[in-house]
């Protein structure tokens, strides 16, 4: 017979549990912020207990077997003011209760060691704009962003992808070539380009990568007072992914049109029980053929970050990030001479089928805080960054074919090859100390900073060039003279004969293998040149009731050593003292007014723009700006609002002198003027409504240069007025609950070319694009379907001139899922 035992004491053991419940209860609750989004990882604890719980994505928590009859419960997360609130249990029953936590300033990392909480499109904190924690509200200055959310969102893979998400910036080329507020930022120069705050050396002819990046930033304006060598119109900041404490681990797999596959990873948790040593690794890969002819796409991106917080007062952080690049460069769309862009298709690209661009970055980073005490802080960083180029092209020598009668052919283009190899290294030191303290009832923070910036061109940088044209001495050219023409060998026509053959637009075979056996080559050396720079600065911010007060004083100097390390060798030094001043006024809670003006500089050596054709030496780049406006939160502050009014004065530009002869030279204007007004418009309208919102117009004007005829005209592609607009909704409820979806539109009106191409540049015309995606959110995994350029409308996001149109992507389908474990 079976022992009834064990039966017995399971129905006793279950009866004993139950009446042991019956004289608990249980608590459930949620957190979520000011905006109403969920928080997770909120550490939600019983006073005096051991008892609590974490809250999870949805920011709900459960707490089972409470005993007592009241307890106090505290909600708490770093970055976040903690809230405690006494509740009556009820035994045997379920108490509700819900938590709001409002950002605490206090609370905000001095550097960013360890990730940031911030979820959304949203951004609240800033630390590159003023290099101590604040919130971008008393920021006297525009800051705008684009965060790992809206780039997942609109499945961006580079910064090109999402600058059409901010006011006033816009693609002057397909490359890292982008204009803010009418004034160019350019890979492979050191002025703005930022990584995490720092100065870095990146890519001309690719995009810049962004799978392992937190959020991008816009710093508008010649933030120079804390950079030193800054663009007039602004900076890009890339602030890569730290590591979280808790552990997050997500996999996404995108793929579309033009045979796109991208496949993204995001690991982050802690290495110790004691969660002091914290990781965090992201991975990117992209392989796409791209809807221009023979171009493709293969990316690679590594990306570990790793924190160490041995105290409460010191924090270490290390960044890796290896990138590389393969692909072909790509020139442009060259189309027929009459200017009609439409003559060719936008798909027309001038690469060979031997051309090749390889590409390998490395950023390492080292970042140090230590709190001497509440009031005095240090922060100490070091990054060392790399990069190669390893390129052959096939690319026109800026006209088309020449005739021997002195007249062109605008079906053919006149070509010319690069064979190309350099390498750079680039060494930044940042050290700054934060100080709090208080003249009686005046509140301050102080800045006393110093940094290092030294870049360096390789030995065994050079270039091999084919030149289009054929010289009876044994030379070559790119331009044909026909005053000279006894000078040139001439084909069976009487027409110039060709080095390298020119490209036939009309030709479907002319991307074919060319024969580079027996072109002619001239070699050009790069010589060797180092560019110093050291800066000196102060900054205090004080707070007099409503009123703050930004005061900053950099002293800059330059040393360029031009044939370096050469018996040649020319040290160029320069010095700049640049002031800047700020102003915010709390009108109420929800509105703050600023106003600010900076100067900026950059100098201008031959070897500042990494090329002994351009003509130099050239005229420092000096500027100026002024400007005014309103921030605002609006929605229980769930969605932010920036209001500006700015007027940027430029002197020392330079632009492509488009001479046949040597088309690599440049020409210096005098003056160059932009006047515009921003509005942008960021958050959630309701936590399940996001929205981004932006316009510009800008009035960017040349107003002084030698050439009469360019005064008062444009600037090249940048629009006069600009806007944007994304906005996503997710149902919660109802049959429709996980599913999501988002609509976008961005306007941008004609644009000029080249200043100096022709008596009247080219123009590219305006344009307005739509997007849309759907979403659908199951558990831990997301669905989501991104249909960019909906309406397929043909158009370009810049261009040089008809020789050089670069041309937007037509429609294209991206398939994505997500998974979060």
């Amino acid at each position: 017979m079976r022992n009834p035992y064990p039966f017995l004491l399971s129905i006793l053991f279950v009866l004993f549990i139950n009446s042991v419940l019956a004289q608990t209860g249980s608590i459930q609750g949620k957190v979520t912020d000011q905006n109403g989004s969920p928080l997770e990882f909120v550490n939600v604890l019983i006073k005096n207990s051991s008892k609590g719980a974490i809250s999870n994505s949805e920011g709900k928590f459960t707490i089972d077997g409470v005993g007592q009859e009241s307890v106090v419960l505290t909600a708490s997360m770093i970055g976040f003011e903690p809230v405690s609130k006494q509740v009556q249990i009820l035994k045997g029953e379920q108490t509700k209760i819900e938590f709001v936590l409002n950002e605490s300033q206090l609370g905000l990392q001095t550097v960013e060691i360890t990730g940031r909480r911030e979820v959304g499109y949203d951004n609240k904190e800033t630390f590159s704009a003023t290099k101590t924690a604040s919130l971008v509200k008393d920021v006297p200055s525009t800051i705008n962003f684009v965060t790992k959310e809206l780039i997942l969102d609109q499945v961006a893979f580079t910064v090109n992808d999402v600058v059409k998400n901010v006011p006033g910036v816009n693609q002057f080329t397909f490359y890292n070539d982008i204009t803010i507020r009418g004034f160019r930022i350019q890979g492979q120069r050191n002025s703005g380009t930022l990584l995490n705050g720092m100065r870095t050396f990146t890519s001309f002819w690719k995009p810049q990568l962004i799978p392992h990046i937190e959020r991008v930033e816009v710093i508008k304006g010649p933030a120079s007072a804390l950079f030193g060598n800054a663009s007039p119109g602004g900076s890009i900041n890339r602030v890569t992914k730290k590591p979280l404490a808790e552990n997050r681990k997500s996999i996404t797999t995108s793929v579309g049109s033009f045979n796109t596959v991208r496949a993204l990873a995001d690991f982050t948790g802690a290495m110790t029980e004691d969660k002091k040593l914290l990781y965090r690794l992201n991975l990117g890969y992209e392989n796409s053929d791209g809807f221009r002819d023979l171009q493709f796409k293969k990316n690679l991106v590594i990306a570990p970050s790793f924190a160490f917080l041995p105290t409460a007062n010191t924090s270490l952080n290390f960044d890796l990030v290896y990138q590389d690049s393969k692909g072909r460069l790509d020139r442009g769309q060259a189309a027929f001479g009459n200017r009609d862009l439409t003559t060719t298709p936008i798909t027309t690209s001038l690469s060979a089928m031997n051309d090749y661009l390889n590409e390998v970055t490395l950023n390492s980073t080292v970042s140090l805080r230590h709190n001497f005490s509440e009031n005095i802080s240090l922060n100490s960083t070091y990054q060392l960054s790399s990069y190669s180029e390893d390129l052959l092209e096939h690319r026109t020598s800026n006209q088309f074919a020449a005739l021997g009668d002195g007249s062109f052919d605008d079906t053919q283009v006149a070509m010319r090859v690069f064979i190309r190899k350099r390498t750079w290294n680039n060494n930044a030191f940042n050290n700054y100390i934060n100080a709090k303290y208080q003249l009686g009832k005046i509140k301050n923070t102080a800045l006393v900073g110093y940094d290092y910036f030294r870049q360096e061109l390789l030995p065994g940088g050079s270039q091999l060039e084919a030149q289009t044209y054929l010289l009876k001495n044994g030379g070559t050219t790119n331009s044909f003279k026909v005053a000279n023409v006894d000078n040139y060998i001439l084909d069976e026509s009487g027409n110039p004969a060709t080095n390298v053959s020119h490209f036939d637009l009309t030709s479907p075979v002319a991307n074919g293998l060319r024969d580079m056996s027996k072109y002619l080559y001239t070699t050009r050396t790069y010589n060797q040149y180092l560019q110093q720079t050291h800066g000196v600065y102060i900054q205090n911010q004080s707070e007099i009731g409503p009123l703050k007060i930004l005061l900053g004083l950099r002293q800059e100097y330059f040393q360029d050593l031009l044939d370096y390390n050469s018996s040649e060798e020319v040290e160029v030094k320069q010095d700049a003292l640049l002031p800047r001043v700020g102003l915010v006024y709390t009108l109420n809670p929800s509105i703050n007014f600023y106003g600010t003006w900076v100067k900026g500089y950059q100098p201008q050596e031959a070897a500042g723009i990494i090329n002994p054709d351009a003509g130099g030496p050239f005229d420092p780049l000096t500027s100026e700006m002024i400007e005014v406006g309103a921030k605002s939160e609006w929605f229980n502050k769930r969605v932010t609002g920036t209001l500006s009014l700015y007027q940027i004065v430029e002197r020392g530009g330079l632009y492509n002198a488009n001479n046949a002869e040597n088309p690599e030279l440049l020409v210096q204007l005098g003056e160059e003027q932009s006047k515009g007004v921003e509005l942008n418009l960021t958050g959630n309208i309701l936590p399940n409504w996001s929205i981004v919102a932006g316009y510009a117009f800008n009035d960017a004007k040349i107003t002084q240069a030698d050439d009469e005829a360019v005064i008062g005209r444009q600037k090249p592609n940048s629009p006069r007025n600009s806007a944007n607009f994304w906005s996503k909704y997710v149902f919660e409820q109802g049959s429709f609950s996980g599913l999501g979806v988002g609509l976008g539109y961005n306007y941008v009106s004609e644009r000029y070319g080249s200043i100096v191409s022709a008596d009247q540049p080219d123009v590219f015309p305006s344009y307005g694009i739509v997007d849309a995606a759907v979403y659908y959110q199951m558990g831990k995994v997301q669905f989501q379907v991104n249909a960019n350029n909906l309406l397929n409308k043909t158009h370009w996001v810049g261009g040089y001139d008809v020789l050089r149109a670069f041309p937007g992507s037509p429609r294209s389908i991206m398939t994505t899922v997500s998974y979060t474990f």
